[in-house]
């Protein structure tokens, strides 16, 4: 007897991050940690699906910081939340997820803030105080949908429990 799907609590809306159109054919959101290896390693996979699937994906990244695990995580996901509110939020993520290893202290999230063009006092804490509310909306949106770990994708609304591949994603998006 299959199990009921697990689904995305809330759907995907215009407060989300968004890479591609909402209402898109197909959408994958990931619940993700800056800190993660995990993450890092599934980044280059989610860019391959995106462009293979093109103006069809919609990709949505949620915050999911574990911070027990992570000590910089917490802070990496604010800095990128300070960058949104100049509209720089897909710039820092590919910031925070380059590189081989994570590099999330003050000194490199305000590198980070200069690289892309952010003033670096606007990502870092204490201006950040005000944008903490936002991370932990999407932390607690993905305890409601039983997120455990990074990443966790959903696959058009259900959670996807099979590998982190290019092949499998699309294959699970386009069935």
């Amino acid at each position: 007897m299959r199990r009921p799907a697990i689904t995305l609590d809330p759907r995907i809306g215009t407060y989300d991050h968004l890479l591609g159109v909402l209402g898109a054919e197909y959408s994958l959101v990931e619940y993700g940690d800056f800190e993660c290896p995990y993450c890092r390693a599934a980044a280059p996979v989610v860019n391959e699906v995106r462009e293979k699937l093109g103006e069809r994906l919609v990709f949505v990244f949620r915050h999911f910081p574990l911070a027990e695990l992570h000590p910089f995580a917490l802070s990496a996901a604010v800095a990128s939340e300070g960058a949104a509110l100049h509209g720089l939020f897909w710039p820092m993520h590919e910031k925070l997820f380059s590189g081989d290893e994570p590099h999330l202290t003050q000194d490199d999230l305000r590198r980070y803030a200069e690289e892309i063009g952010a003033k670096p006092e606007k990502v870092t804490w204490p201006a950040t105080r005000f944008v903490e509310d936002r991370v932990e909306a999407d932390f607690n949106s993905g305890v409601r949908s039983g997120v455990r770990g990074t990443p966790t994708f959903f696959v058009n609304g259900e959670l996807y429990d099979g590998d982190t591949t290019v092949d499998a994603l699309i294959d699970a998006l386009v069935r």
